[in-house]
């Protein structure tokens, strides 16, 4: 059954508005969806609807048929993942990949080997587009939240933010990291926080700084990895490592 993005706001006693002209296109034009359709909605509060479509035009309108609230208290492992912008548009293929790998936000970062620097329009057009991908990337993969795209910052702003993390993590390439293995193994936080370098790596004062705040120095393997080729290689081996 087919999956769709809509905010909580949007959400009334017995019906759903999907107001986004874009996806209310994507319903009618190519999914092909009509009037009496069933279909499934959830929300940016891990709430699901089982619904019927009323009508399409001019928005997208939709009868509650049944409810499935998210449950308090049974959330697990909160995974963040900053991440330095890589060169043309790879950052997109890193935010579909970690929304559908479960990372709950993700954190774009300008460090000082960042080769990409934005204006203040072009930080609001690259933010709305990751956004809208993640969206996307929630539906496919049938998550039940879109994660989290956080502001383009530098580190420092970053590293002010993470103080309520159990575990923040730095991968870099110093002399006396840990295994990322061995640092997991040593606890089981239920909020971590990894910040992922560019292809130059974390500068020796950018490492310093994330001393200071609480990170550990943390190795992904004897290889050098891409931008992106780290960001999901830490992701994925959390997950999988902090859920078995």
């Amino acid at each position: 059954m087919y999956r769709f993005f809509c905010p909580y706001k949007n959400i009334a006693r017995d019906k759903i508005i999907i107001t986004d002209k874009q996806q209310g296109r994507h319903i009618r034009d190519v999914l092909r969806l009509k009037a009496g359709d069933a279909v499934v909605i959830f929300d940016d509060k891990s709430n699901e609807y089982d619904c019927r479509i009323i009508r399409i035009l001019p928005t997208v309108v939709l009868s509650i048929q049944k409810r499935h609230l998210a449950l308090k208290g049974q959330r697990g492992l909160y995974l963040a993942v900053a991440c330095a912008i890589p060169k043309k548009s790879k950052m997109d293929d890193i935010v579909d990949k970690l929304t559908q790998l479960g990372v709950d936000r993700i954190i774009p970062l300008e460090t000082e080997r960042v080769i990409i620097r934005l204006d203040k329009h072009k930080k609001m057009l690259r933010q709305k587009r990751w956004e809208k991908i993640a969206v996307s990337a929630s539906e496919q993969s049938q998550r039940k939240s879109v994660p989290i795209i956080g502001d383009i910052q530098d580190l420092k702003t970053a590293l002010a933010g993470s103080v309520d993390f159990d575990l923040k993590l730095i991968a870099a390439l110093t002399s006396d990291f840990r295994p990322l293995k061995e640092v997991l193994g040593r606890s089981r936080p239920k909020d971590i926080l990894i910040f992922i370098g560019p292809e130059g790596d974390f500068s020796p004062a950018e490492v310093a700084l994330a001393r200071q705040a609480g990170c550990i120095p943390v190795s992904l393997g004897e290889l050098v990895l891409r931008v992106e080729t780290a960001a999901l290689a830490a992701a994925s081996f959390i997950r999988l490592y902090e859920e078995t």
